[in-house]
């Protein structure tokens, strides 16, 4: 993937600058005299973990919320009495990792609606505000009918389309949060394109991830928050990953993947030919043993997912066989897997693993109703002891059982759909990317969590697409394509160079 960081010196202008910024919540200080600067034509990354203070540090540049001192500053003026109109009216703009699109409007229609000020008659031109949204696409090299419903948009055409809106308001500064958490390679390398034409333009780019491998190839600097303040600015070129897990977190990268030999028991799991059409998967045979951590690896479109629908009842099997400490079992849905000892923490948290809207108490129960209620009555003394034990027992942080589940951070929130599932008392668990988009603390915290279930007997089946945590964190690899096993290797054997050779279809296993 080709990188766009330049190898310039930093003499470019000065184009927005935080100084001195201080915000708190309560009693909880969220920035503590921090500072930032972001010059014009640089990529300058800004990394921490979950709670560090980045979504603080945008809310305040972008107007969201007001700082209670210090001042950000753009093109040398201070921005007074900032709001989220008066940063776009000044060219600042933020994309979020999920995109603020209206799905029941057009493409145009969305790019319109953030950017035309003319009042009714203006947003009726429909002609005038295709022409415009085609020629804002057409600029990032964006083939996205401008006609075509937003709701049938994918992730990165969504993403193409908040960057067009941001062209269309004269951005000049540009926020993007996460961006390629779900994006495959090849869309990673298409953004990237996409950031160096707007570089080289002067716009000055504020990039904010986890994936911390990929700063060197995208970024010109880098800064590190910890705990609310500013740890340190140095070039992108002057850190390695173990450079920034240290500063982020205050530990080294071995902290990160807490993997411990556990006793490794006889067969618990064993998954023998199983196929479905509607998954897309065939002919799978694989065991599990109690204590261990089965990883599973391959390409995006490999059916991993789609294997672990299939087990827990959410695709029909067509054919094959699953079986549980030597019984077969049968899984028509999920209740069945839940029953049957079968546990599965999905990969998109925000959809399928936490309700946002319900507190965390209530999601921390949702698959075992039957033991906190008394018939149609829910048992809340019942059901906050169990919240109560899991949310002492994960360190998940919150301001309290009450709180709604989706306010809390991502590797929070991840903590509470494990917790959801453990309720279960599995003796199968499936977890699916357990960790993306979490900072590098909450992924440690994931990580001992799966080594806590594998040491009482947990048979775990851990899907992930980073190289580093199936490597770290597996006894064994299995590695898909196509809808089917490719191979498996033991712990001794799973390198990065074997687990794509098999990925790839360029393996003779």
């Amino acid at each position: 993937m080709e990188g766009c960081r330049s190898t310039t010196e930093y003499n470019r202008a000065l184009l927005l600058e935080a100084k001195r910024i201080e915000k708190s919540y309560g009693g909880v200080r969220a920035l503590r005299q921090v500072s930032f600067g972001l010059l014009a034509g640089e990529v300058h990354a800004l990394v921490g973990e979950n709670g560090a203070g980045k979504s603080t540090l945008i809310r305040v540049l972008t107007g969201a919320v007001a700082a209670d001192g210090g001042s950000v500053i753009l093109d040398g003026r201070p921005i007074t009495d900032n709001s989220p109109h008066r940063s776009r009216e000044l060219g600042i703009a933020a994309i979020y990792q999920q995109p603020a699109i209206f799905p029941d409007l057009t493409v145009a229609e969305n790019i319109a609606l953030a950017n035309e000020t003319g009042g009714l008659f203006q947003l009726l031109r429909r002609g005038e505000r295709i022409r415009r949204a085609t020629e804002l696409l057409e600029s990032i090299g964006a083939e996205i009918d401008p006609k075509r419903d937003a709701g049938t948009l994918t992730m990165p055409e969504q993403q193409l389309v908040e960057i067009a809106k941001a062209l269309g308001g004269k951005v000049r500064v540009l926020i993007l949060d996460e961006p390629t958490a779900s994006l495959t390679e090849r869309e990673t390398g298409r953004l990237f394109e996409i950031i160096r034409k707007l570089r080289s333009e002067g716009t000055g780019i504020i990039y904010i991830s986890h994936r911390l491998e990929e700063l060197p190839l995208i970024a010109d600097r880098i800064t590190v928050l910890r705990d609310g303040e500013t740890i340190s600015t140095s070039g992108a070129t002057e850190m390695n990953t173990r450079d920034l897990i240290r500063l982020m977190a205050g530990r080294e990268l071995s902290a990160v993947f807490p993997k411990r030999e556990v006793p490794i028991g006889g067969t618990a799991f064993e998954v023998n030919g199983v196929s479905s059409a509607v998954a897309g998967i065939s002919g799978i045979t694989f065991a599990i043993r109690r204590g261990e951590i089965l990883g599973f690896a391959g390409l995006v479109g490999a059916g991993r997912t789609q294997l672990a629908e299939t087990i827990y009842g959410i695709f029909p099997a067509d054919s094959g066989e699953v079986r549980l400490d030597g019984e077969g079992l049968s899984i028509r849905n999920p209740g069945d897997a839940i029953r049957s000892g079968i546990a599965y923490v999905p990969e998109d948290r925000r959809s399928h693993g936490v309700a946002g809207e319900l507190p965390v108490r209530a999601n921390m129960t949702l698959s075992i109703l039957d033991r906190v209620s008394n018939g149609p009555a829910l048992d809340e003394n019942a059901e906050r002891l169990i919240a109560g034990n899991w949310i002492s027992s994960l360190q998940v942080k919150t301001d309290g059982m009450d709180e709604r589940a989706g306010s809390l951070s991502g590797g929070n929130q991840q903590k509470v759909a494990i917790a959801r599932a453990l309720a279960t008392g599995p003796r199968v668990l499936i977890v699916d990317e357990p960790t993306q988009g979490i900072d590098v603390g909450a992924k440690a915290e994931c990580h001992r969590i799966m080594c806590d279930m594998a040491a009482k007997g947990v048979a775990v089946m851990m899907i992930s697409s980073e190289l580093a945590e199936i490597l770290g964190m597996s006894d064994r690899v299995a590695v898909m394509r196509g809808g089917r096993i490719a191979g498996i290797l033991e712990r001794g054997q799973a390198t990065a160079e074997s687990i794509l050779a098999l990925a790839l279809g360029e393996s003779n296993q």
